[in-house]
């Protein structure tokens, strides 16, 4: 048996199909697990249960309708480590075609996306939007007996999709070679910024990072003041081309059998800054440009506070105590911020934040983007022709290995 990706997709996901399936099996029930309607809606209250050694979030769950043989994805199971938007929203998207979605969330807290505003009757907005009808369970993935709990749903899934740090799934024995000989009927989806290779395979990708690297600021926005999309445009993206592509993986694999691989304010408007997280936007340099940084947890603020401003004590400081609070005194912040990266070139800036693990960006321009030293690692660009002659253009995601443009 041969194996081949069904799709390396640049700057936003990459999907495997893995080998072939001789048939389905559907995860049954498990005491680790909470809810079991075919479509539901399950947003989580906060409430804790510790049953059977494992702690995780209740589900509280309405039907919306549907019966389970009348939705196209029907039978297939999704187990999916996720946060933030663009893995969310993949799977939000199967789930609303009658997948049953796991979502796999981090005891206590859960998804981060949980607690950036509280805009939908108390809830956050961006996870209100990106989780309806799915599953929860809370598993601490450090613990061997829950990422061996974790291993066994696996296996019996139909997909798994994950957009952790680079490298997470790899250090856990979730990475696609390892899946590919245990597990071939198994779908694997890696949403990444960058991809597996290349110089920026390491590197954060918030959306604004992307909107940032990608030219996309340069492009909006004022004369000398960016803007940044009033939506997560780079993580919309990524997460609906993360859907497509799993979509065609299930198709092929059914067809063939073959392998391949409501009432709250709405937010202000904060131009290319985040209108509910803060610090995250575009801070002056002492030179060479504008940085473009991101955290998303109190954890690394911690460290952005502590390794990056040198400034340990703004951890207790009552302005800026979570991100809630910190975007109303945006203004002092930036003052402190930019205070201490005047002394410093925008590049050496951009080393610093990324030594620390601080999410990071260069502010470039269309130039920038064409010699964009990622792409040209990732050999994402090709030549078609005009009737003008041939032109540089980028390979479309989701092209499978040795694809050639037309």
């Amino acid at each position: 048996m041969s194996w081949r990706p069904v799709a390396r997709i640049n700057a936003s996901s990459e999907v495997f199909l893995l080998g072939k399936t001789s048939g389905r099996t559907v995860l049954g029930r498990s005491p680790c697990l909470i809810a079991h309607s075919p479509v539901r809606w399950a947003l989580c209250s906060p409430r804790r249960d510790f049953s059977n050694g494992i702690p995780r979030f209740q589900s509280t769950t309405t039907s919306l309708g549907n019966t389970k043989d009348n939705v196209p994805l029907s039978g297939i199971t999704v187990v999916s480590l996720e946060q933030a938007i663009a893995g969310p929203f993949c799977t939000r998207q199967l789930a609303d075609l009658g997948a049953r979605v796991i979502k796999v969330e981090r005891p206590g807290q859960g998804d981060f996306n949980r607690h950036h505003d509280q805009r939908v009757k108390g809830m956050c907005s961006h996870f209100v939007w990106t989780n309806r009808s799915k599953e929860s369970l809370a598993l601490d993935l450090k613990q061997p007996s829950d990422l061996d709990a974790l291993k066994k749903i696996v296996a019996k899934a139909d997909v798994l999709v994950q957009n952790l740090a680079p490298g997470a799934t790899e250090r856990m024995g979730l990475g696609y070679g390892t899946l590919r000989e245990k597990h071939p009927g198994l779908i694997v989806c890696d949403i990444s910024g960058y991809g597996s290779t290349g110089p920026y395979r390491n590197k954060k990708a918030y959306d604004l990072l992307i909107q940032s690297e990608s030219g996309f600021l340069s492009i909006t926005g004022s004369p000398g003041q960016p803007a940044k999309a009033g939506n997560s445009i780079a993580d919309i993206a990524a997460g609906t081309t993360a859907f497509n592509n799993i979509l065609a993986a299930i198709i092929q694999r059914g067809k063939t059998g073959k392998d391949s691989t409501s009432g709250a304010p709405p937010p202000v408007q904060a131009g290319a800054e985040h209108a509910s997280i803060y610090p995250y936007g575009p801070f002056d340099t002492g030179g060479g440009g504008t940085v473009i940084l991101g955290m998303q947890n109190e954890r690394e603020w911690g460290i952005f506070c502590r390794d990056i401003l040198r400034k340990p004590e703004l951890v207790e400081d009552e302005r800026f105590a979570n991100t809630s609070v910190r975007s109303k005194h945006r203004k002092e912040l930036r003052g402190i911020i930019e205070e201490v990266f005047a002394a410093y070139e925008a590049d050496d800036v951009l080393e610093k934040l990324q030594a620390a693990g601080i999410a990071n960006a260069k502010v470039n321009d269309m130039a920038g983007l064409w010699a964009h030293p990622q792409l040209k690692a990732r050999d994402r660009w090709t030549e078609v022709d005009t009737p003008n002659g041939r032109v540089p253009a980028l390979k479309p995601a989701g092209a499978a290995e040795g694809f050639t443009v037309l």
